[in-house]
């Protein structure tokens, strides 16, 4: 049986998709509509030879998440930033995980970006001399690397490999 959402005339939360290097310039926007917003920042040291420069830029590159009115949600189209939006289903999830995120950027630990990954996913090895290669995650639990398929011999040949190095597949 189909899940039908609730009817909802206020405000709901949604997943902004901003154009690559868009997010602030979004953010901005969303500041001058008087949409309630939130753009995960955390602070970036890059070095140039002598020289340290601290800046602050998007944990989650190319998204902004913000509350709209359903009949105003063409505001935030109005400047070439949004690729598109999507209204989040289960918001009392999502606020408590936004919640989350806003305590992990507020206590200035570093933090990054790291791929869910669970037993069994589809990845591929993005560096060293396996780059391309495809397989299985082992266990990401106890992570001994990736399950390469043999078929014709039904068997699979596990490779130890450092989860830094997979990416999931689509």
């Amino acid at each position: 049986m189909a899940q039908h959402l609730p009817d909802f005339d206020g405000p709901r939360w949604f997943v902004c998709h901003t154009k690559p290097r868009c997010e602030k310039k979004f953010a901005d926007l969303l500041v001058r509509e008087k949409f309630d917003h939130y753009l995960a920042l955390i602070e970036s040291v890059r070095r140039y030879g002598t020289q340290k420069k601290v800046f602050t830029k998007p944990l989650f590159p190319g998204y902004v998440f913000a509350q709209i009115t359903p009949e105003k949600k063409t505001r935030i189209y109005q400047q070439d930033l949004l690729v598109r939006s999507l209204m989040v289903e289960n918001e009392s999830i999502f606020l408590a995980q936004l919640g989350d995120v806003k305590a992990v950027c507020a206590s200035g630990y570093e933090a990054a970006l790291h791929p869910l990954i669970r037993k069994g996913t589809r990845v591929r090895v993005s560096g060293g001399p396996l780059h391309g290669l495809e397989g299985f995650v082992d266990d990401p639990a106890n992570p001994r690397g990736i399950v390469v398929s043999v078929d014709v011999l039904q068997q699979g040949l596990l490779v130890r490999l450092p989860l830094e190095s997979l990416q999931p597949l689509p």
